[in-house]
């Protein structure tokens, strides 16, 4: 028996990054800052890969700050460095389900600051 399966609470850490595709489909890519335990541990960061119905919601209702749940299964992006030639490869979260987690007045809350250009350590 195989498992993938990868479910994770934190705050969005900047805009989501959305392409809509000539063949309809929608992408969103954003990252994710998940705390420790201790408050004293600098936070894990997550690429998070969002398509379909979800992406579209992601880019009307996340934000920069936003707190969000999200389940899904991690992939690996390879390829190859331009400038050494060597293989690279970074670890992205494909997400399934996407949960938003804040209130309405939380939500507004880091949209306005996202506006303002204001920066909130998590």
């Amino acid at each position: 028996m195989s498992l993938n399966v990868v479910t994770l609470v934190g705050r969005v850490g900047g805009e989501p990054d959305v392409r809509h595709f000539e063949s309809g489909s929608v992408k969103c890519r954003l990252t994710l800052a998940v705390n420790r335990r201790t408050k004293n541990d600098q936070p894990d960061w997550f690429t998070l890969e969002i398509w379909g119905k979800t992406a579209q919601i992601a880019e009307q209702y996340v934000n920069k700050g936003s707190l969000i749940g999200v389940k899904g299964l991690l992939k690996f992006d390879t390829w190859v460095d331009r400038n050494t030639g060597a293989n690279r490869m970074s670890p992205v979260v494909v997400v399934d389900q996407l949960n938003l987690l804040g209130s309405r007045r939380d939500n507004e809350a880091s949209q306005q600051s996202a506006n303002e250009g204001y920066s909130d350590d998590f």
